[in-house]
C-alpha cells in the first residue's frame, strides 16, 4: 500500500513487540520491529518512519538515549513506552523530545488512540481557515512573521534571522498555536485539549517541557522575570503567566 504510515516499533520483549506489530499491521501500518536501542538509532536514520514507538528500557542503548541522539534531526513523532509509572520517567523522557508516554501493560486502545492523534496533528499541513490568526499574517493564512521569526504551517517550516529551527511536531503544534494568537494568554487547557485530544488533568507536564525547548530552540529565556533583561537571550519571547498559561510576545523577535 502506497499510503501506509511506517512505525517504527523497538521493544526487547518479544512477546509484546509481536503482539502489537500485529495489531498495527492488521490495522494499516507498517511495521518495523527492532529489539535494540543502538539498532533503533541507525533505522531511524535510514527509514526516517512516521513514528516510533520506544521502549524506555533496552540493550545497546536505553530510549532515552535513543531519544536525545536522533531528535535533533528526527522530527517525527515518538511515543515513549516505560514499565514504570513514575513521574520522573516521563519527566526525562519528554525533555529529551518524546511526545508522548505510555506505561505497561499497553492497552490496545489507548495505543491505538494515541497514535492516530499523532500522527494526525504530524500530517496536518494547512490551518483552519475558519480560525483568524493573530499577529502579521499573510493572506493565505498558513505563514506567520515576527519581524525575523517565519512560521509556515504549510512547510511545517521555522526560520529565525535566515536560520532554519528544526522542531519536533509537538514542539511546532505548541509554537503555531501561541503564535497564532500572539499578544494574548493560551492556558494549558486549551493546548491539552487542542494537541492532545484530551482535557489537561492539572499534572500533565508535557507541555511545561514543549515550551521550555522552544524557548532554548529559538534563543529565548526560560525565565519569566522582565526585571533582568541585559542581552536579546534574556528576553522573554515566550512568558508563563503564572497560573493562567503562556503568552507569545509579538515584538521581541
Amino acid at each position: 500500500m502506497e499510503n501506509q504510515q511506517h512505525i517504527l516499533l523497538v521493544e526487547d520483549e518479544q512477546s509484546l513487540s509481536d503482539w502489537i506489530a500485529e495489531y498495527l499491521t492488521m490495522r494499516g501500518f507498517k511495521v518495523t520491529q527492532t529489539a535494540r536501542g543502538d539498532e533503533a538509532v541507525t533505522l531511524i536514520q535510514s527509514l526516517n518512519p512516521d513514528l516510533v514507538l520506544l521502549d524506555g528500557m533496552l540493550p545497546g542503548m536505553d530510549g532515552v538515549d535513543v531519544c536525545k541522539t536522533v531528535r535533533p534531526e528526527f522530527t517525527n513523532a515518538i511515543i515513549m513506552i516505560t514499565a514504570r509509572d513514575e513521574e520522573a520517567d516521563e519527566v526525562l523522557g519528554l525533555e529529551m523530545g518524546a511526545d508522548d508516554f505510555l506505561v505497561k501493560p499497553i492497552r490496545a486502545r489507548a495505543l491505538l488512540s494515541r497514535i492516530k492523534i499523532l500522527l494526525h496533528k504530524q500530517n496536518q499541513t494547512s490551518v483552519d481557515q475558519s480560525e483568524e490568526p493573530q499577529g502579521n499574517v499573510p493572506s493565505n493564512e498558513s505563514e506567520l512573521r515576527f519581524n525575523q521569526l517565519i512560521i509556515n504551517a504549510s512547510t511545517r517550516q521555522v526560520t529565525l534571522a535566515g536560520e532554519q529551527i528544526n522542531l519536533s511536531t509537538k514542539e511546532f503544534d505548541v509554537l503555531w498555536l501561541i503564535a497564532k494568537n500572539a499578544g494574548q494568554v493560551v492556558s494549558r487547557e486549551q493546548l491539552v485539549a487542542d494537541l492532545r485530544g484530551f482535557e489537561y488533568d492539572g499534572f500533565d507536564r508535557s507541555i511545561d517541557l514543549q515550551v521550555s525547548r522552544l524557548r532554548k530552540k529559538l534563543n529565548g529565556s526560560p525565565t519569566t522575570s522582565s526585571a533582568d533583561k541585559s542581552s536579546d537571550n534574556q528576553i522573554d519571547r515566550i512568558k508563563t503567566i503564572w497560573g493562567k498559561g503562556y503568552l507569545f510576545v509579538k515584538d521581541v523577535w
